[in-house]
């Protein structure tokens, strides 16, 4: 079964595919790996973020935007189409998205506080959010929890292209001829339309995959809870270099079919 494309991205025949590791607001190193990929990148390529561009460094809003700029400048060059740049959905955006309906939770303060402990924190204060008055909110219910929000709805609504990546963001993308790209992982037992948030909060048994998955040759991924640093099998590719956390941010360019040609860390 062809799994949904408003949830999946499917990559078609690329001539090549770059894949982006979790960036985790962390600017500066996103900044310097465009640059390197500025020289490489070229029509036929596509680009594809692994999630977790947002939360725990603070810059969120300026990664943000270098992420929308770069997307422009890929853009103008002849020949490329705007399927060929593809967002996934991480758990800090998955966060995120369900930090924005908050008042819908069963126990919205738990809810909070837990997700600020995951990292939220940094993203919430980016876009004018504190975390007291959310927590005061989410204690005197619905209404006072909503007007909270909508303002952070606002917030985002006024930086400019934001709201329309957020609303982009896709489960995960896939090349026909063998190549899976995920957040985090996946359930091996399950088929790809069945995985739910198993790609953004299923790595657990990530490290076990020592096969080919359906039809994918490889299965990549952009973030480690364990902060284990990039690590490449037969069969899987982790490019999580600890950015945001102290470390790297990494990415790697593959054939169609999951051969790897090459890896950048910035």
């Amino acid at each position: 079964m062809i799994p949904d494309s408003s949830k999946f991205a499917p990559l078609g025949k690329p001539k090549r595919i770059w894949a982006v590791g979790a960036v985790h607001g962390d600017v500066g190193r996103l900044s310097t790996l465009h640059d390197r990929l500025a020289s490489h990148f070229t029509a036929g390529d596509r680009l594809v973020y692994l999630g977790n561009f947002i939360g725990r460094a603070p810059a969120i809003i300026e990664t943000v935007d270098e992420l929308l700029g770069f997307r422009r400048e890929a853009l103008a060059l002849p020949g490329m189409m705007v399927t060929d740049l593809v967002y996934l959905r991480g758990a800090q955006e998955e966060m995120w998205q369900k930090l924005l309906q908050l008042q819908f939770a069963p126990n919205p303060p738990e809810v909070l506080s837990w997700m600020l402990g995951q990292g939220l924190e940094a993203t919430l204060t980016a876009y004018g959010g504190r975390p007291e008055e959310g927590l005061k909110a989410a204690r005197d219910g619905a209404v006072q929890l909503t007007r909270w929000t909508n303002r952070l709805r606002e917030a985002i609504r006024s930086a400019d292209g934001h709201n329309n990546l957020y609303t982009v963001l896709k489960r995960a993308a896939f090349c026909d001829s063998g190549v899976l790209l995920v957040s985090a992982g996946l359930d091996i037992e399950r088929p790809l339309a069945a995985q739910g948030d198993s790609f953004w909060w299923g790595g657990g048994r990530f490290s076990a995959i020592d096969q080919p998955y359906e039809t994918f040759n490889r299965v990549v991924r952009g973030y480690d809870a364990t902060n284990a640093g990039v690590r490449i099998t037969d069969h899987t590719a982790s490019l999580d270099g600890g950015c945001g956390r102290g470390g790297t941010l990494a990415a790697a360019l593959f054939a169609a079919d999951g051969t790897m040609l090459e890896l950048i860390e910035a």
